[in-house]
C-alpha cells in the first residue's frame, strides 16, 4: 500500500499540477469524521466542499451503490433506463420547476444553463421580440470552470489566464440594485445569481436584489439564472436558498451534494425555457446514469424520511449562534454570515485566516479558506451540536492565543 510520500512523489510527476493539496492521506470515513493513514479521525466541516451531506459510510448511499453495481452501471442516453424519470420527478417536486437535464457537474450544470438562455433568447428573436445575448454576472461569483461558466465568474485569478473568454458578459456590483438597473437592457438575456455566494465569500443576497433581477428579467423575457450549486439540495435549510426569497428562478442548477458523492449536476428549468432545446442541441454521455441516478434518489429519500431539513436549520442556527458569539469576544472577527449549514466567517487578514485554518487541521478539524479572509464551513447535515462545540472551542482558543501573540508582537514593535 502506498503511503503519502509516495504518493505525492507520483502525483508530482504525473498529474498536472491544479491544486495545492493538504499534506494528509484519507483512507476511509464514518459520519462526520474522516480517516488518515495513520488511524488520526478528523472532524470534517467541509464535506469534500459541500460534497458529503450524508457524511461518510451512509447506510442509504452503500445500499444504493451496491445495489445498482450488481445490475447496471452504464447505458448512455440514447436509451432509457429506470433511474432518470424518479429522480427527474423528486427533483421538480423540491425545485418548482419543469424539465431537468442531467449531467456530471455543477460547471457542465451552469454551461447547459447559459446555453439555453442564449438559445432561449433566439428563440425569442424568431418569435419576434426584440432580446439580445448579453449576461449579467455578479462581482465576486463563481460558476465553475469551462469556458462559459468561468466567463461568468467574476475573480480574475480564474479568467485572465483564459482569455479571450466568452463575449458578451457583464458584472454587477453585488447588491447594488442601482447598478443592476443602469446595466439591464433588452440587450440582457440573462442575469446570473448565487443567492449564497460560496466561493466569494459566503455573500448573503438581498431580498431587494433578488426581487429585482426577477422583475427585470420578467420585464423582457430575460432569464433568471439561480446557481444552487452549492447553496442547493437543503444545504442551507431548504431544498433551494432561494425558496427563503419566496423568488422563483427560470433555471437554477444543482450538483456538490446531488448524489452524496457520486458525480452528478442537474439544470432544473421551466416548460417555457425547456422548449428552447430540442433533440441534438445539447447532451451528455454520463449524465444521468443509473448510478448517479439511483444514488441521488437515495440521498433524497433519506433526507426527507429523517426530516434532515429541520436538523440543518436547528444545527445550522446554533452554529452560527455560536459563531456570532465568538465575533463579540474577538474583534478580528469582521463578519458572520450564512444560512443553515453554509456559514462563513470573515476575519481582518489574510494573513490570520491562513493561520487559523493550518492551527484548526493540525487539532484534525477540517474547514478551508476563500476570498482569503473568510473561514468557511460546509459540513454534512448529520453534523450535531456537540460537533459545533468542539469546533468553537477551538476556534476560540486559536484566536485567543492569536491576538494574545499579536499584542505582544505590537508591543515589542512600540518598545523598539
Amino acid at each position: 500500500m502506498m503511503n503519502l510520500a509516495s504518493i505525492q512523489a507520483a502525483e508530482k510527476k504525473l498529474l498536472v499540477q491544479t491544486y495545492a493539496r493538504n499534506p494528509h492521506l484519507f483512507v476511509s470515513g464514518k459520519g462526520v469524521y474522516l480517516r488518515d493513514e495513520e488511524g488520526n479521525d478528523f472532524l470534517d466541516l467541509l464535506s469534500g466542499i459541500g460534497v458529503s451531506a450524508l457524511g461518510y459510510a451512509h447506510p442509504a448511499i452503500e445500499k444504493a451503490i451496491a445495489e445498482q453495481s450488481k445490475t447496471l452501471l452504464h447505458t448512455s442516453n440514447l436509451f432509457y433506463h429506470t433511474g432518470t424519470a424518479d429522480l427527474a420527478l423528486r427533483l421538480t417536486e423540491i425545485t418548482g420547476l419543469d424539465r431537468v437535464f442531467f449531467c456530471n457537474s455543477g460547471t457542465e450544470a451552469w454551461e447547459a444553463a447559459l446555453k439555453m438562455a442564449r438559445a432561449h433568447a433566439g428563440l425569442l428573436r424568431n418569435e419576434g421580440k426584440k432580446i439580445g445575448t448579453k449576461i449579467l454576472a455578479l462581482d465576486h461569483s463563481f460558476h465553475g470552470r469551462t469556458m462559459g461558466a468561468v466567463s461568468t465568474t467574476h475573480k480574475s485569478q480564474y479568467r485572465e489566464p483564459f482569455a479571450p473568454l466568452v463575449p458578451g458578459v457583464e458584472f454587477v456590483t453585488f447588491n447594488d440594485v442601482a447598478d443592476l438597473r443602469a446595466k439591464f437592457s433588452a440587450d440582457v438575456c440573462a442575469i446570473c445569481v448565487e443567492p449564497v455566494q460560496g466561493e466569494g465569500g459566503i455573500r448573503v443576497l438581498s431580498q431587494e436584489f433578488f426581487a429585482a433581477a426577477r422583475e427585470l428579467c420578467d420585464s423582457t423575457g430575460a432569464l433568471l439564472l439561480v446557481d444552487e450549486i452549492q447553496s442547493g439540495m437543503g444545504r442551507t435549510g431548504k431544498w433551494c436558498a432561494y425558496q427563503h426569497y419566496g423568488i422563483q428562478p427560470d433555471i437554477t442548477t444543482l450538483a456538490k451534494p446531488l448524489a452524496g458523492g457520486i458525480p452528478m449536476g442537474a439544470m432544473v428549468c421551466t416548460e417555457e425555457v425547456a422548449r428552447a432545446f430540442t433533440p441534438g442541441m445539447h447532451g451528455t454521455t454520463f449524465g444521468g446514469g443509473p448510478l448517479a441516478c439511483a444514488v441521488a434518489n437515495a440521498v433524497i429519500d433519506t433526507m426527507q424520511q429523517t426530516n434532515l431539513l429541520a436538523h440543518v436549520n436547528d444545527v445550522g442556527g446554533y452554529f452560527r449562534e455560536q459563531l456570532e458569539g465568538l465575533a463579540k469576544k474577538h474583534n478580528v472577527i469582521v463578519d458572520v454570515r450564512g444560512l443553515g449549514l453554509m456559514l462563513g466567517i470573515e476575519l481582518n487578514s489574510a494573513e490570520l485566516a491562513k493561520s487559523v485554518l493550518e492551527e484548526m487541521m493540525r487539532r484534525r478539524i477540517i474547514i478551508n479558506r476563500t476570498s482569503e479572509t473568510v473561514l468557511r464551513f460546509l459540513p454534512p447535515y448529520i453534523l450535531e451540536r456537540k460537533h459545533v462545540n468542539i469546533a468553537v472551542n477551538a476556534l476560540d482558543d486559536i484566536l485567543k492565543h492569536a491576538t494574545q501573540a499579536g499584542a505582544v508582537l505590537a508591543g515589542e514593535h512600540a518598545n523598539g
